[in-house]
């Protein structure tokens, strides 16, 4: 396979490293905005021939189908921020080639009711063209990192082989993360984190269908396993909302996705909001023109150089409820990333190493013919099993626990751990 790598930041970094031994690569472009970045990879990889360089602005559709056609390439693998999903995605339709992104096209708020109607939501853009691409006969995969991504995957095995009713669905995520010298540092995309975490959040119910309600809502504490503990968690807008009422049934009646951001975190980001610096909009300063939130983005530390200050562990999971057998059940499926083993293993902090892994592996499914289709699908659309299996060999294990009775023994253990 021939990929063309749209932005070579942290998280793309970590996907050109994971797919540099991989025999299903051909070759790899790393294509980014700043060519200097696309060189600094280029470089830590020491294969100049396999993972070639060049300068793209991702708004220009035309300059990345002159890319496909330069290279000949099989998918275009997006890598930057989704305030650019629609130019990206529109150039691998407009070149004839396969997408893949780990976010979906940005929503837009209700303009009268914000937080109880949606309007447009996250990937609408997108699945409105899904006939388009089914008709030329080639394949987006939208919603491919690890939140959205892995947690579709592992709603979809829940769903195809855990239960037979499903009640509801519920992301949850969170960590116990420290960053040396800092007190609420962004452990991810800062434009993407003040995005999600502002915009209103949505959650589905069967016979309502989506909804949105106020940011930071319906708090709850969940228990986080290997060590990370109890989190609070808050609804989040969040793509798996979007993608999972699509293709799983069996019943379902609810589905939220909810993080743990701390008090602190929230109260930065509820004072961005009133300082107006969450807003996208450009304004004047002086004779400049510039983006509120393009400057806290580019003033904050950089997520992705953060990786030698900090310690602990990072979560993602999809948790179920439902039935077997007749019988009730609730499971949590996860993944727990390390950040010294992310560290040591990839060059990248957690969170990054993280978001990174699940693209790799669906490139890889795609590659070898298992993952394939044509339109546009979230990953709930292919069979779970062979993503699955290969996490442990991309270093990235997943556990399941069942809420009844390993989970309740989790918690005893943290009581004595307090005691």
């Amino acid at each position: 396979m021939k990929v063309l790598l749209i932005g070579v930041g942290g998280v793309g970094e970590a996907i050109a490293k994971m797919s540099e031994k991989r025999d299903w690569l051909d070759q790899m472009v790393l294509a980014d905005y700043t060519l200097n970045r696309a060189r600094e990879v280029q470089k830590k990889l020491g294969d100049e021939k396999r993972f070639s360089i060049e300068q793209i602005d991702a708004k220009n559709k035309d300059g990345m189908i002159a890319l496909v056609k330069k290279y000949d390439i099989d998918l275009i693998m997006n890598g930057c921020d989704p305030s650019l999903n629609h130019t990206i995605f529109d150039a691998a339709y407009g070149a004839g080639c396969n997408y893949m992104d780990m976010a979906m096209t940005l929503s837009e708020p209700h303009p009268e009711d914000p937080y109880n109607k949606t309007f447009v939501k996250l990937g609408d853009y997108q699945f409105e063209r899904t006939k388009l691409w089914e008709k030329k006969g080639i394949l987006a995969i939208v919603g491919s990192g690890v939140e959205p991504g892995m947690a579709d995957v592992f709603a979809r095995y829940a769903s195809d082989y855990l239960f037979d009713e499903i009640e509801e669905i519920g992301i949850r995520d969170g960590n116990n993360m420290t960053v040396e010298g800092y007190s609420i540092p962004f452990g991810f995309s800062i434009w993407t984190t003040i995005e999600e975490c502002l915009n209103p959040p949505v959650i589905w119910e069967r016979g309502k269908g989506w909804f949105t309600t106020e940011p930071f809502s319906e708090s709850e504490i969940f228990h986080l396993p290997e060590g990370i503990g109890p989190v609070e968690v808050v609804n989040v807008e969040h793509e798996e909302v979007l993608l999972i009422p699509r293709y799983i049934d069996k019943g379902l009646k609810r589905v939220t996705f909810k993080f743990g951001l701390g008090d602190d975190f929230i109260t930065m980001l509820k004072n961005l909001k009133e300082l107006g610096l969450h807003r996208t909009e450009k304004i004047k300063v002086g004779d400049t023109y510039i983006s509120p939130r393009d400057v806290v983005a580019t003033s904050a530390p950089n997520p992705a150089q953060l990786g030698p200050k900090m310690v602990g562990k990072t979560c993602a999971g999809t948790w179920v409820k439902g039935k077997k057998d007749g019988k009730a059940r609730q499971v949590y499926l996860y993944q727990v990333a390390d950040n010294q083993e992310c560290m040591k293993n990839f060059g990248s902090q957690a969170i990054v190493a993280q978001t990174a892994f699940p693209p790799v592996i669906m490139m890889e499914l795609i590659a070898r013919g298992i993952w394939k289709g044509k339109g546009v699908y979230g990953p709930e659309a292919f069979d779970s099993v062979p993503f699955m299996d290969k996490m442990e060999d991309y270093k990235f294990p997943y556990g399941m626990i069942e809420m009844d009775s390993e989970y309740k023994e989790m918690l005893k253990e943290e009581e004595l751990v307090k005691v």
